[in-house]
């Protein structure tokens, strides 16, 4: 994976993860906020954390903002510094810009002033917690679409010992297995497009692809065994 540049503007709890995350991951972080206590917490833990008002232009371009190949803007809860901070990304030349909005017309506005990708934390959160209510055995969730999805899933009793050409997810529910998810010795493993003659088993997670319908048609399959 080639090592890419971010700055994260705005480093509250969204922000913050963000940051710790991308450097974790190995790549080079600027972290700005003009909270000098949020500023020290991460003093440690990313590359480069800075203090500044980041409604700033001379600021921004001083702390090597320019240079990143990504910005984050996490300062969604105040809508006129966020739009403000956007603006000045985008005219100080930074290649491509994501942003958190608070309300749908806060992320109109963001993406009209070109933002590459608008995310709604608390949204995606709510999304998530929902689908694990109404499909208790889902592990993790992702939307790709009002109609599909993709979800983790303990491999159910029944499956363990079996091939996938045994269990026929696809003919069955038209659900595609994308990975299989494996604690080993040496660490987790995973197992990508696995194939019809690879044998479940017991611990293991799989990620399936589908429409929510026949994710929610296996679902209550497995509940009433």
């Amino acid at each position: 994976m080639a090592k890419r540049s971010f700055a994260v503007i705005g480093l509250g709890r969204f922000g913050s993860a963000m940051a710790t995350t991308l450097s974790d991951l190995g790549h080079e972080v600027i972290g700005v906020d003009s909270n000098e206590d949020r500023v020290r917490a991460l003093a440690d833990l990313i590359t480069h954390v800075v203090q500044l008002d980041v409604t700033d232009e001379k600021a921004l371009l001083g702390a090597g903002i320019k240079a990143v190949d990504v910005a984050v803007v996490s300062i969604g809860e105040n809508i006129e510094s966020s739009l403000l901070v956007v603006t000045l990304l985008r005219e100080i030349g930074v290649k491509e810009i994501i942003a958190k909005a608070v309300t749908p017309l806060h992320g109109r506005i963001l993406e009209k002033l070109g933002v590459a990708r608008v995310v709604f934390p608390e949204r995606e959160t709510a999304i998530r917690l929902a689908h694990s209510l109404v499909i208790p055995n889902v592990l993790d969730y992702i939307e790709l679409s009002n109609e599909f999805s993709i979800v983790d899933i303990p491999a159910p009793a029944d499956f363990i010992g079996k091939t996938f050409r045994d269990i026929g997810l696809r003919a069955r529910f038209g659900l595609t297995t994308i990975a299989i998810k494996r604690s080993a010795a040496s660490g987790p493993v995973t197992n990508i497009a696995p194939g019809p003659d690879d044998i479940i088993r017991d611990g293991d997670v799989l990620s399936l692809l589908g429409s929510n319908e026949r994710l929610g048609q296996l679902d209550r399959m497995l509940k009433a065994k």
